[in-house]
């Protein structure tokens, strides 16, 4: 009897539909599996075989042919295994059994019949339910992720023996047990705070602009200056995650096998740190064993990617951020496809000023000028551009250092942020894809970030002085409208362009104006 179970295949962050046929048959014992599937999946016989015979199953002798439709898509991965065995177990011992359409199968088959957990649950039954299906079979230990996707009828199973139960009849299929979806309230904790940063005013207020209008930040200066403590505390002040953003970085991590076991969503901005020995296919996604993974900046998107001792990363690496940061996703094309992942991260860089740390402080810092310009120009000119806000942060002085007086608060700060968020979701309300004020294209500049004779007059001359290109142009007219919204001005006034414009020192003393070295 042929038997058809639905079920589904990960590729890149979204699933894909796939028909799992059975056919069985008389004719010499033997088993094969075709459908352009890869070895784990081949492997799926062989677990199937042994999980039925440990399960105290006996199949009798019989010829099987099962096919993974549609056959022009590559199959990986052992989420097929729980679809394999249920059409095995239909096709030989149940052929006048009700119909399994409305439902899909994922889960992996262990040899001793317990069904194991799987990545992507949450993105596979998303694709379920975009299919059309009413509801999915998966592990036990995936459940809560499953029942993140509303209006579907999850249910769970912990051993092959729990399949034959649920699928032997109509009646036990109904009255299958079913879990609800345990809610949680979030609630955000930090273990730090920039009430514990002294003395880097200069530097927490970049923090502050940098997440009110989503812009990257880079931050320089001497080793122990506070750099890291700074850039740590920043996802203390973003927003809240939105239903939709952790759904997204959910599917992420899910994907990724970082998600924590039994938990159904993340419910927290990530932090990522890589260190700079990170390959490039590391840092952004590529090609694996179990297939194409997402990198750090997927693993970081709605939140924050902090590139430490920025200059040390491979040359490969830091000009493969150029296209992830300006389009806000990763294209992974291989030939068996094209996989993306979101790269909605805050990129935040930290360098010093030389290999050792210590310049200008000659009493310290024996780099000679090649030494530290060989250094320094391991970011070029086109990255430094992409980065919005890019800020020296000075050695904090004893006084600053022993004060009892605290800073601003991350409650303050992200205060702050949120009335300025709120401002830009009103000015982009008719925008579809456009969220901050760094996701302004030119028309949106133009239209958003219109300037008095006066500010004009003022960003001209700055213009010709420090031999500005367009993309740097537009970088201080988007941080100037931050600025702006901060303060809640509606227009953009000289001393909002001001500071904006000295957020660009850096770019200056590494290549100079005019673009001279």
């Amino acid at each position: 009897m042929l038997a058809k179970i639905n079920s589904a295949g990960l590729s890149g962050l979204d699933g894909y539909s796939v028909s799992v046929e059975v056919d069985e048959s008389h004719g010499l014992p033997r088993s094969v599996i075709v459908g352009n599937v890869s070895p784990s999946v081949r492997e799926a016989l062989e677990r199937c075989d042994v999980a039925l015979r440990n399960a105290q199953i006996s199949m009798p002798p019989r010829r099987l042919t099962i096919n993974l439709a549609p056959a022009d898509r590559r199959k990986d991965g052992t989420c097929f295994d729980l679809a394999i065995v249920t059409g095995i177990l239909r096709s030989v011992f149940l052929t006048d059994s009700f119909s399994l359409d409305a439902y899909g199968f994922i889960g992996e088959l262990g040899l001793d019949g317990s069904i194991k957990h799987v990545n992507g649950v949450l993105s596979l039954v998303s694709e379920m339910k975009r299919a059309g299906l009413r509801g999915a079979v998966v592990p036990l230990v995936d459940i809560q992720e499953a029942l993140v996707v509303e209006d579907m009828d999850i249910i769970g199973v912990e051993h092959l023996v729990d399949l034959c139960n649920l699928i032997e009849s109509k009646e036990r299929f109904l009255r299958y047990p079913r879990e609800e979806a345990v809610q949680t309230e979030v609630h955000e904790s930090y273990a730090v705070d920039f009430a514990e940063v002294h003395g880097q005013s200069y530097g927490v207020r970049a923090a502050l602009i940098a997440a009110a209008g989503g812009h990257n930040l880079l931050l320089s200066g001497v080793a122990g200056s506070g750099k890291t403590m700074i850039a740590k505390r920043i996802p203390t002040i973003l927003p809240p995650l939105s239903r939709e953003e952790n759904i997204e970085i959910t599917k992420v991590y899910s994907v990724a096998g970082l998600l924590p076991p039994g938990q159904s969503l993340l419910n927290h901005r990530p932090f990522r740190t890589p260190h700079h020995t990170i390959t490039t296919a590391a840092l952004v996604g590529g090609s694996a064993q179990g297939g194409v993974v997402p990198g750090e900046l997927a693993l970081a998107s709605r939140g924050v990617l902090f590139l430490d001792e920025l200059p040390l990363f491979s040359k490969a690496s830091i000009e493969s951020l150029r296209q992830p940061i300006e389009e806000k996703q990763v294209i992974i094309s291989r030939l068996n496809g094209t996989f993306r992942y979101p790269a909605d991260c805050l990129l935040v860089a930290a360098m010093n000023p030389c290999p050792c740390g210590y310049f200008p402080d000659r009493n310290k810092c024996q780099c000679t000028e090649s030494q530290i310009r060989q250094y320094q120009r391991g970011i070029s000119k086109p990255i430094l551009e992409r980065i919005d806000l890019c800020v020296e942060a000075s050695p904090v002085a004893f006084a600053d250092a022993v004060s009892k007086d605290s800073g601003p608060s991350s409650a303050e700060l992200r205060a702050q942020v949120l009335r300025a968020r709120e401002i830009q979701t009103a000015r982009f309300r008719g925008e579809s894809k456009i969220r901050v004020n760094a996701e302004m294209g030119i028309r949106e500049i133009e239209r958003y970030c219109t300037l008095g004779s006066k500010e004009l007059a003022f960003i001209g001359r700055i213009f010709q002085l420090r031999s500005m290109s367009m993309r740097t142009y537009h970088k201080v007219l988007k941080v100037a409208r931050t600025i702006a919204d901060l303060e809640e001005e509606e227009r953009i006034q000289i001393a909002h362009l001001s500071e904006a414009v000295n957020y660009r020192g850096i770019e200056d003393q590494l290549y100079g104006t005019g673009g001279k070295p």
